[in-house]
């Protein structure tokens, strides 16, 4: 697998080709769950994978699955994928290097006349970001039966529109949600190439990491509600502020994460929306979602119980009501040592340094952990940034990545 003809500038073009596809203009790239944008980059992406002569099926919830069928088709495959749905305001490698790396992989492997023993099979998950429902990772989430068919039902858009009428608009409402979780031992191993969206590796001058752990994310959803008025009439003593209340609310995550005592815990309020919106009217609603995580339960935890306590005692002493929602609290991912094992060996027969990692962002790969064996390759990106239109990692770099799940791919499909 030494010298595989991986073509990095083609690739490098798809992924300029794929950024274009976006609802707000260059070099922002804007891409949400079943947005005019995301369908066409799902139809682009598939177009890539036509050509390359691979099958093609999707479910429900729109996840693709893209097939290279192996010798024996009863054994499970080998599974590899990432997400293509991009935040607002986002840059254009997170997500898309595990897509079109893979379909790069899948055609030097090809081209190098490789005849797989397993399926090697591509995904392209559904809305791993959690930008249209406030929680992420839905499509593979259902994919491994951790988000509940009722629960999925009930999520609602900001402009209240359910993932049902969604999915249907998007041309999935024909297909059975049932049929969305995957049956045990549909794959013998998942692998995801990522960015690091980390300064580790770049500052440490190592071009690939193999992840070990995955943090444990938790999302919590705050709805206030206060007493509006006119900002001239309404006096300070008698205000009862929904803004001002989420505001301490944001400052008391920041306090939970900081005095944790844990490095890893960090705490974001992503989300701060106000009603009415006005110079002059004093804020009677207020939607706060804010992001915990850790690599460590225990104060993963501690500090969701803190933040919870703040939002009583914060609205109690306002007098402020609040309807609190935990979207989602999920616990780590331990990844498959024999498979970053793999990726070790993938590195060292390719003359790449690999570094054994942490990932604190979380992705699909966390999801993909309960399904079967999973690790995931990371390479540098540039100052450690992501989710920002200056995301960046070099074509070399996403060249070495691809090189290392080519050949990881090989051995696991070669395995019986």
């Amino acid at each position: 697998m030494n010298s595989l003809p991986i073509d990095g500038e083609r690739l490098q073009r798809q992924i300029d080709e794929l950024a274009a596809i976006s609802a707000a203009p260059a070099p922002v790239v804007t891409r949400v769950l079943f947005s005019e944008a995301d369908l066409r980059a799902r139809e682009y992406v598939k177009g890539l994978c036509r050509e390359v002569g691979l099958a093609i099926r999707e479910d429900a919830v729109g996840n693709v699955f893209i097939r290279w069928e192996g010798k024996d088709e009863k054994l499970p495959a080998v599974a590899t994928g990432s997400h293509i749905d991009a935040i607002p305001n986002a840059g254009r490698y997170d997500g898309v290097v595990g897509v079109l790396g893979a379909i790069e992989a899948i055609r030097a492997l090809q081209q190098s006349g490789f005849k797989p023993q397993r399926s090697i099979e591509l995904i392209i998950f559904t809305a791993e970001e959690p930008t249209r429902f406030g929680i992420g990772c839905l499509g593979s989430r259902l994919l491994a039966g951790a988000l509940s068919l009722e629960k999925a039902a009930s999520l609602r858009d900001p402009e209240g529109k359910s993932l049902e009428e969604l999915r249907d608009q998007a041309g999935y409402g024909g297909l059975d949600m049932k049929q969305v979780r995957l049956a045990p031992k549909t794959y013998s191993a998942f692998v995801e190439l990522h960015i690091e969206q980390g300064p580790l590796l770049e500052k440490e001058n190592i071009p690939i990491g193999v992840v070990e752990k995955i943090a444990a994310p938790s999302t919590l959803r705050v709805q206030l509600t206060g007493v509006g008025g006119h900002a001239g009439a309404v006096l300070m003593p008698e205000r009862h502020d929904a803004m001002l209340a989420g505001a301490e609310i944001a400052l008391a995550v920041e306090l939970a994460a900081l005095k944790s005592g844990s490095p890893d815990t960090v705490g974001t309020t992503g989300v701060f929306r106000i009603e009415p919106g006005a110079v002059n009217s004093v804020p009677c609603r207020a939607w706060l979602e804010i992001d915990l995580r850790d690599t460590q339960l225990p104060t993963r935890d501690a500090a969701l119980e803190k933040i919870e306590k703040s939002v009583a005692e914060i609205c109690q002493r306002r007098g402020i009501a609040f309807v609190l929602e935990r979207l989602n609290v999920d616990a780590p991912a331990i990844c498959d040592q024999a498979l970053v094992g793999r990726v070790l060996e993938s590195g060292d027969e390719l003359g790449l340094k690999v570094k054994k990692m942490i990932s604190r962002a979380y992705h699909d790969s966390l999801f993909m952990a309960q399904i079967c064996p999973t690790t995931m390759i990371f390479i540098p990106c540039r100052g450690g940034v992501s989710h920002r239109p200056d995301e960046y990692s070099s074509p070399e770099q996403i060249k070495n990545g691809v090189a290392v799940l080519a050949s990881t791919l090989a051995k696991l499909a070669s395995k019986v």
